[in-house]
């Protein structure tokens, strides 16, 4: 297996990564730096997980000058969670090398943001915020010698498409440009062919739509009425440890908070209407431990990159096959292993049936369409004429 040294990596920033316990590189690293490394344009086609941030961050830390004009390397990704978690990322490794990281993100003030990113070496923004501050004529993208595309395919999914084809405009034609997407077909595999020359094209070996290697992917069936009591019975399980649980709008994430709470089960809530700093505290109080239940939408836990997410429930089934695997792909991370949930009721068997079957997961699918009544039952609280109340699940410390 090769190590960081021979993928042409550097001493200093070997040894920021080894400081981090990363010693040796993941697949998607080995497969990517030898061509960025070497100015070679690149697409990659990786699943969430898979440390693609490293791959295209140390190529650039290795790529860019401290004497460079800046900003030299732009990452443009498609939201403010996953923005910041890029740059907090970068930082130490950047650092190694004299560099500085800068994050343009909407929610926090445009000018000391301006004058961080316009000082900086590397800029990580996202598209809506980017391009205020470029007509602000804050900095210029003139600089721009590496330019990534980070989660392509979400972009265009939230609409982005104009934004970045704008940006890209505004970067110099010659230029390294680095893409990663979740798929390379159709209209993201249209933006990479415009905006890169000669790319050399990667595939992370996971077959994506199998899902995630190391999860094991349940679906519970639910009664109409009793899918919260089925919540609050897999986030007392003795095997969760923190759960990151999905719903389809931003008032049902509030609203399932509130409902939580009154069982005696504290979460916070991620989504769009939250402010920055809401959505900032709720990320840093479950990558502490401090609780160990994030309720969020599909656009607001793009960003979510936080190890040790050993469960991931589907409170409000996925709309399609590709979130799905976006929802479930929060968990496993690099290697570790973890557990789908996705709460069915009756009303829903037939489309999950079809989902699942798309997914290459019609066996761990067939206990909802044979068994789906007697496994309901373990969920509709009818025991006792009410819905039973959980035992009360103390915050994990910090070094859970």
């Amino acid at each position: 297996m090769q190590s960081f040294a021979q993928l042409g990596v550097s001493r200093a920033v070997a040894a920021a990564l080894s400081r981090r316990g990363i010693d040796e590189p993941f697949p998607v690293q080995r497969l990517v730096l030898g061509d960025v490394l070497d100015g070679r344009d690149v697409l990659v086609k990786s699943p969430t997980g898979s440390g693609k941030t490293l791959a295209f961050g140390i190529a650039l830390v290795e790529r860019i000058q401290p004497g460079d004009r800046g900003p030299a390397g732009l990452i443009v990704a498609p939201t403010r969670e996953l923005a910041s978690q890029i740059a907090g990322e970068l930082r130490d490794i950047a650092g190694a090398r004299g560099l500085r990281v800068a994050a343009v993100y909407g929610g926090v003030g445009m000018r000391e943001q301006a004058t961080r990113a316009a000082r900086s070496h590397i800029v990580v923004a996202t598209p809506g915020r980017l391009e205020d501050q470029l007509q602000r004529r804050a900095f210029s993208l003139d600089s721009v010698r590496i330019l990534v595309l980070d989660e392509a395919d979400r972009m265009l999914d939230m609409g982005f498409r104009p934004a970045i084809d704008r940006i890209v405009e505004a970067c110099p034609a010659e230029r390294q440009t680095l893409l990663f997407s979740a798929t390379l077909d159709g209209v993201a595999g249209k933006l990479a062919a415009r905006y890169t020359t000669q790319p050399v094209r990667h595939e992370n070996v996971r077959n994506e739509a199998d899902g995630p290697r190391q999860v094991e992917h349940r679906f519970v069936p639910v009664r109409d009425g009793a899918r919260l009591e089925a919540l609050v019975a897999e986030l007392d399980s003795e095997r969760q440890d923190r759960a990151l649980v999905f719903v389809r709008t931003k008032r049902g994430a509030d609203r399932l908070v509130k409902r939580l709470g009154a069982l005696g089960v504290e979460s916070l809530a991620i989504h769009g209407n939250k402010s920055q700093r809401q959505r900032d505290q709720a990320l840093a109080r479950f990558q502490s431990g401090g609780i160990n239940t994030l309720v969020a939408t599909d656009v607001a836990a793009r960003g979510i990159d936080v190890d040790g997410v050993t469960h991931v429930i589907n409170f409000d089934p996925p709309d399609d096959h590709d979130a799905y695997v976006h929802r479930v792909g929060r968990t496993a991370r690099a290697g570790a292993s973890g557990i789908g949930i996705t709460l069915v009721s009756p009303g829903e068997r037939h489309e999950m049936r079809q989902l699942a079957h798309r997914l290459g997961l019609h066996k761990e699918f067939g206990v909802v369409g044979d068994h789906a009544g007697a496994r309901a039952s373990q969920h509709t609280g009818q025991r006792s004429g009410r819905p039973p109340r959980p035992r009360r699940r103390r915050a994990r410390s910090n070094a859970a």
